[in-house]
Formats: C-alpha cells, structure tokens, sequence
C-alpha cells in the first residue's frame, strides 16, 4: 500500500506540477488510489509513464478523483508564488512542502489561504 500512495503523490506531482502536489497528498492518495491501481498499477514509473496513463485515464477516473486532482491543481497554483517565497529549500517528498506551507499559515497569501481551506473542507 505505501508503494501504491507514494505512486498515487507522484503520479499528482507529476499531472499537477510540483507545487500542485502538495495540496493534501494524503487525500488525493485515499481518494485515487483504486482508481491509479485500476487504470495505471501495470505501468512502470519513470519517464513520466504513469503521469501520461493518468492523463489518458482521466475521464474513467472517479469522479472524486477527478475533484481531487482538480482541487490539488487549484491549491498549486494559488499557493505556487507562496511556496517559492517560504519552502524553496525544502525538498519535496513526504508531506514536506505541505508542512513548511503549514507552518507559514499566517504568512502566505489570502488566495493561498482560500484555496487551502476549500480543498480542505472539500475532502471532509
């Protein structure tokens, strides 16, 4: 289990772009996970096969699945100027971005701040 939510958290970097990722990767793991197994758990990773079988996938994804990436892709990209400001020493992997962000709640942006509270209530 732990190899398929490490590849369900890369599979979201990859799609979604790093920054993305960091979202709630614990969700987007839970919630794809059936879904990453089903369409793309055959397809060796590297070189961005198993980003290319989710994208060719996305449309028999779960829809929450679907919901899931898409609210990690809106987080990256309200929080993507907050990460470089606050975490770009901080290696991705583990939760660490989304951690480092954590710890910066009070400082980051208020689209940052908005993205994250409806992605986080969304996954409630």
């Amino acid at each position: 289990m732990k190899i398929l939510k490490g590849l369900v958290i890369a599979t979201a970097a990859l799609l979604l772009g790093a920054p993305a990722a960091f979202a709630a990767p614990s969700a987007l793991a839970k919630v794809c996970a059936a879904d990453v197994k089903q369409y793309c758990g055959d397809v060796k990773p590297g070189k961005g096969a198993v980003k290319d079988c989710v994208k060719a996938h996305y449309n028999d994804l779960s829809p929450d699945c679907q919901v899931a990436i898409v609210r990690a892709a809106a987080v990256g990209k309200a929080c993507k100027a907050d990460v470089k400001q606050y975490c770009a020493d901080v290696k991705p992997g583990k939760g660490a971005v989304a951690d480092c962000i954590k710890s910066h709640a009070s400082e980051v942006s208020d689209g940052c701040k908005d993205a994250m509270a409806k992605a986080e209530a969304g996954n409630k």
